[in-house]
């Protein structure tokens, strides 16, 4: 009966009950197991998300949004079935003001179709995940990536939402001024909700001036340590990088045999400055001198845009290298620790990763504290899942004993969910009361961040 009024609600060209669709909507990129919605809705606008929010309420069923379907952790599984919302037709610029460095859009569009857009006017929208996620996908989880270590996250880049929230409401979070102490946060609260508190409509974003001169660099060490420690140098000696990217030797391995390159298979670390042309060679002059002071190896300079590009490619090919291994599945950590304890937790994730006996990498965004693992396990060989699944677990605890936290930008989905307890304590249950609160009726995204109680 519902589906027949969000037919009636929206028209038949914006709902499907196709089989392909449903399927396409039971999973993200990530291992945990697919469930079909009982129907996608595709709306074009907000009156359209009222209108299915409407029914959901009249009906009781659960609302799943859905982005581009690239997250790590299960957000977009429909685990109650009920709607899946896709976003793929709410993607136009809804506001842009180069002269205030903003921009208004739908939460369909991608960060490159977002980036396409504003690069001619001389602009960019620096968080970059690697994937071509979209815009409401990267909010809903607080993405970041390679660029982190200069711009932070998705949260830092926000001005403004607008939500539809479970009973009908809409509501702005912000406003367009750069910064205000008027009212609680509530779009950094947001930001990193996975769809569980309301349904984002429109996004108003902080946009950043395209540098004049990008230089790019890598260099190689002994160990992950090593690395580690040379990031953690850089960083206290205040050098303004844009990039910084630790890959360890198995996956510079594993990347080199799928993309056939021929990087240096060692421990390395990934650079690019950004800026001024002479304050960026002053920049990339520096690092080179205290890396070479730290006793590195194959120094490799590269500021031809070819030449970028193809390092780079290299360096955003890496998950793919591991999840394109015949026969194999793969799972994968995702923490965040205090700098001074990034060359520790990477040493311990090697380690996990060896005492499994599985192939595995520890790659990552070091300059922010964030890195990951991705491990490869034969889903087939009784036993292998669960060894891979426990350098996850151990890696998330030892992340959360040290001061930081299960999750750098990936989210909490349905596989963060049981560190909840062990990271925030006390704050989960008022956590729980605020979803309560938003969302009295459990419709929005139910058994995400949270189990159900």
């Amino acid at each position: 009966m519902f589906i027949q009024k969000l037919l009636e609600r929206l028209g038949e060209e914006k709902v499907s009950q196709n089989e392909n669709e449903l399927f396409r909507h039971s999973h993200d990129e990530s291992f945990h197991p697919p469930v079909e919605p009982e129907v996608v809705c595709f709306p074009t606008g907000r009156e359209d998300i009222e209108g299915i929010m409407q029914v959901a309420r009249e009906y009781k069923v659960p609302v799943t949004p859905f982005g581009a379907g690239s997250g790590l952790e299960g957000q977009a599984i429909p685990i109650q079935k009920g709607i899946s919302i896709n976003f793929e037709n709410m993607n136009n610029v809804i506001k842009f003001s180069p002269e205030d460095l903003m921009i208004t859009v739908q939460p369909g569009i991608t960060r490159l179709q977002l980036n396409k857009f504003v690069n001619r006017h001389g602009l960019m929208f620096p968080i970059d995940p690697g994937a071509n996620a979209t815009i409401g996908g990267m909010v809903a989880t607080n993405a970041s990536g390679t660029t982190a270590v200069r711009y932070g996250s998705m949260r830092d880049q926000l001005l403004d939402l607008e939500v539809v929230l479970a009973d009908g409401r809409v509501i702005h979070t912000g406003s367009h001024a750069k910064k205000s102490s008027s009212g609680y946060h509530l779009t950094g609260l947001f930001a990193g909700s996975e769809g569980t508190l309301g349904i984002i409509t429109e996004i108003t974003l902080r946009l950043h001036g395209i540098p004049e001169h990008t230089i790019a660099a890598r260099c190689t060490f002994s160990t992950p340590k090593e690395c580690a420690e040379a990031a953690q140098t850089i960083l206290q000696s205040g050098i303004p990088v844009m990039r910084m990217e630790l890959v360890d030797a198995d996956s510079i391995a594993q990347v080199n045999a799928y993309g056939d390159y021929n990087l240096p298979v060692a421990h390395s670390l990934f650079f690019e400055f950004a800026g001024m042309m002479t304050s960026v060679e002053e920049e990339a002059k520096l690092v080179e001198q205290l890396m070479r002071e730290l006793d590195c190896d194959n120094w490799d300079v590269a500021s031809g845009s070819k030449e970028r590009t193809e390092l780079w490619k290299a360096r955003h090919e890496m998950s793919y290298a591991y999840q394109h291994v015949k026969g194999l599945a793969n799972t994968g950590a995702d923490v965040c620790v205090p700098i001074s304890k990034l060359s520790e937790l990477i040493v311990y994730a090697r380690e996990l990763i060896n005492e499994a006996g599985l192939t595995g990498g520890v790659l990552g965004h070091v300059g922010d504290g964030n890195f990951h693992t991705i491990v490869l396990y034969d889903p087939k060989v009784e036993g292998e899942f669960e060894k891979a699944e426990y350098t996850n677990e151990a890696l998330a605890i030892r992340a959360i004993e040290v001061g930081g936290t299960c999750t750098g930008e990936h989210g909490v989905g349905l596989g963060k969910r049981k560190f909840q307890d062990r990271e925030h304590g006390a704050a989960v249950s008022v956590m729980k009361q605020m979803k309560q609160i938003y969302d009295p009726e459990r419709l929005l995204n139910p058994g995400k961040i949270f189990f159900e109680d």
